[in-house]
């Protein structure tokens, strides 16, 4: 077939009947693909009994149950083998302690999923302050972001007769007092925003119809969401509206005490946090407050009476370097915790309120390349706080301390496999433009190189194998962390593996995102091309032995991989990715990215986005290496068409692709641990087979 510039729009696409999610054709399509891939990977023994050891790592018992603090509670979501679908529970901190703690069981969804004849998926709850005695709380169907909203009371365990209820739809909801909430939902035509979600937020009280509850707010029709939040802190109730007009650009408004929304006056690109008397700014880009310029990047203080009353002496508490950023806080009652990365490496700083000013200590880091994370804080409670250590061979370490004490050990998870032959190493490639990037190895002795000794399972060499991933995109931050899937099914069989910060993320704070920022979208596929480059420059790999995955950006960015550097890879995953990028602001929630990727139906922005998108670059004859793409019929985010539609253009071309969209989970793509084991084990087999030749 003569090449051609897949230039597609509308009806001109011979493949848009895919996007047709739940289409009669479309299903029949998908059913045939996943009965292709089924028989050709699921058949092996060696497929069955991966899956079951990922199982059983993602059902362990000795897993930290992951704790969220409201009042004297931790609350922990669980699933494991007797409850796939999960609990809702809760412990005293004391009984947390425990070896095994006596949970509560509030919620039990695979009991509920039985009663209700329905397939629930666990999206969260919202507990109400101060009282702790109600929780609204978030189900979805099959993992949809799409969820109904329902009041649960936490002293009878039960959901609350005649209780708040919010249908189907993507929603915001928030406690204002035990009789009311606010409700961001789709409330029919003109209520929800061109990406989807919420336009107008409403005050609904108890016992009235949730239509004909009154507007609280409104935004704009191209805003991507609006939502309300009600801060019940005593002394210092507040609420606050929210219009999100870019991904990330907002305005946040008050309500004064006339009625009136009263906006901040901050920059729309900066991030704002009230907390008690304080308001804490954080720059996305210079601004000239007053008499000072604030670098981008910058964590600001300063009591909220003052600048309302237009004050602008405001306390610089972190300013970046070339190789530190802002990553995120948290407060504890009377004190800020700062998670900072140098070189992606973390540090926890504690500043105190003084009237000498902002004091700090430093807290002791995890060492080495281990990252530590802020699990939770309860500031209603005083200046305690969780952390969790780990890295990619250390196993999760819970800690418990308070502000003005000791830190010490309260829960360590179990070792999934044997890391004691292991190294991690941190290199730096450098991308097409010169620029430094970033990049983590996880290797063994007999992992790399030419000197590899044989795989122990049986199924071929495993000396150079290598599996690398990255994001690259809406300033998130990769760091490193425990996986005890990566590591069962793929660093105990003998495999490397490799993250790779490129930009586009978040490792050095705004100037890092928008080095890769729309127009400037191919430093990010630069930089992983730079990474996998440098690995076989320095002998670590090969192509045809080197792999890659990524999901949701992270699948565009495989996309980007398959069509412009097929030459670099021998294998290549994409999981719910994001890969027409002519028709992604029309699919879901697509309109709510274009401040990240541009948009298409502007010429300017077609120019540069039609460089990279994948759907439109598939080539006749370019030896693009095997793939494979994972999607879920349920991802209501990133529209499975995406996939459907690349897998049909891949094969038009004779191209080796292959394809499984499971029904339910999501953006997620399983919606229990059987589903997600699934997954992972067709990933990884699909990568080792590949790149050993096993297929």
């Amino acid at each position: 077939m003569a090449e051609q510039d897949h230039d597609v729009a509308g009806g001109d696409d011979p493949y848009l009947w895919l996007e047709d999610v739940h289409g009669d054709a479309a299903l029949d399509w998908v059913r045939a693909c996943n009965a292709a891939t089924a028989a050709a990977w699921t058949d092996d023994p060696g497929f069955g009994v991966l899956r079951d050891r990922i199982k059983q790592v993602l059902d362990s018992a000795e897993k930290i149950p992951d704790p969220t603090w409201r009042g004297e509670y931790l609350y922990n979501f669980w699933q494991d083998a007797d409850h796939p679908r999960g609990v809702w529970r809760r412990a005293t901190f004391a009984q947390y302690r425990a070896a095994r703690p006596n949970w509560e069981i509030l919620l039990d969804l695979d009991e509920l999923a039985r009663v209700e004849g329905e397939s629930w998926v666990w999206k969260g709850a919202q507990v109400l302050r101060p009282a702790y005695d109600r929780a609204l709380i978030t189900l979805s169907r099959g993992g949809s972001d799409a969820a109904v909203v329902r009041e649960f009371d936490l002293t009878t365990r039960g959901f609350v007769p005649d209780g708040f209820v919010v249908p189907e739809a993507k929603s915001s909801v928030c406690w204002i007092d035990i009789d009311h909430i606010y409700v961001g939902t789709d409330f029919g035509e003109g209520t929800l925003t061109t990406s989807g979600y919420p336009r107008t937020v409403r005050r609904w009280r108890r016992g009235t119809a949730l239509a004909d509850a009154p507007v609280a707010f409104a935004g704009e029709t191209d805003d991507v969401t609006v939502s309300a939040v009600h801060d019940p802190t005593p002394g210092y109730e507040r609420d606050l509206a929210v219009r999100r007009t870019e991904f990330f650009r907002s305005r946040t408004y008050l309500l004064r005490g006339d009625g009136e929304w009263e906006p901040l006056d901050v920059p729309d690109d900066a991030e704002i946090d009230l907390h008690r008397q304080w308001l804490l700014i954080e720059l996305r880009s210079p601004w000239l407050a007053g008499d000072v310029t604030h670098p981008a990047g910058a964590v600001l203080v300063t009591p909220v009476d003052e600048f309302l009353a237009g004050k602008r002496e405001l306390t610089t508490l972190f300013t970046p370097t070339e190789h530190t950023a802002f990553s995120y806080h948290a407060w504890t009652r009377n004190h800020l915790l700062l998670v900072t990365l140098t070189d992606v490496r973390s540090e926890i700083t504690v500043l105190t309120p003084g009237d000498d000013g902002w004091q700090r200590r430093t807290l002791p880091d995890a060492g080495g390349f281990d990252h530590t994370d802020i699990s939770d804080t309860e500031p209603d409670l005083g200046d305690e706080f969780l952390l969790d250590t780990s890295g990619f061979t250390r196993p999760p370490t819970l800690l418990h301390g308070s502000v003005d004490g000791p830190v010490h050990p309260v829960k360590t998870g179990p070792a999934f496999f044997d890391a004691d032959a292991l190294t991690v190493r941190q290199f730096f490639a450098v991308s097409a433009d010169g620029t430094e990037v970033p990049y983590f190895l996880v290797t063994g002795a007999d992992s790399a190189g030419s000197s590899g000794s044989a795989d122990s399972s049986g199924s071929g060499s495993a000396a150079g194998l290598t599996l690398m991933t990255g994001y690259g995109g809406f300033e998130i931050s990769w760091t490193p962390a425990y996986s005890g899937v990566i590591g069962t099914g793929w660093l105990a069989r003998g495999g490397s593996f490799v993250v790779a910060n490129i930009r586009g993320g978040g490792e050095y704070g705004p100037r890092w995102h928008t080095a890769a920022l729309r127009a400037e979208r191919l430093r990010a596929y630069e930089d992983f091309a730079a990474v996998a480059t440098d690995l076989v420059a320095r002998g670590l790999t090969t192509p045809d032995r080197l792999g890659c995955y990524g999901g949701s950006n992270g699948g565009l960015l495989m996309g980007v991989m398959l069509t412009r550097y097929p030459e670099l890879f021998g294998a290549i995953v994409g999981q719910v990715p994001l890969l027409d990028m002519r028709r992604y602001h029309k699919l879901l929630a697509g309109a709510s990215w274009m401040a990240e990727y541009g948009d298409p139906d502007d010429p300017d922005d077609w120019a540069f986005l039609r460089e990279y998108s994948p759907y439109q670059n598939v080539r006749p004859a370019r030896g693009y290496p095997p793939s494979l793409f994972l999607t879920s019929t349920r991802d209501d985010r990133v529209h499975p068409g995406h996939a459907r539609k690349m897998v049909a253009r891949l094969r038009e071309y004779g191209y080796d692709v292959t394809y499984h969209e499971n029904i339910e989970g999501g953006h997620s793509a399983a919606a229990d641990n059987g589903q997600a084991a699934f997954k992972w084990a067709l990933l990884l087999e699909f990568v080792r087979r590949t790149l050993t030749g096993q297929r």
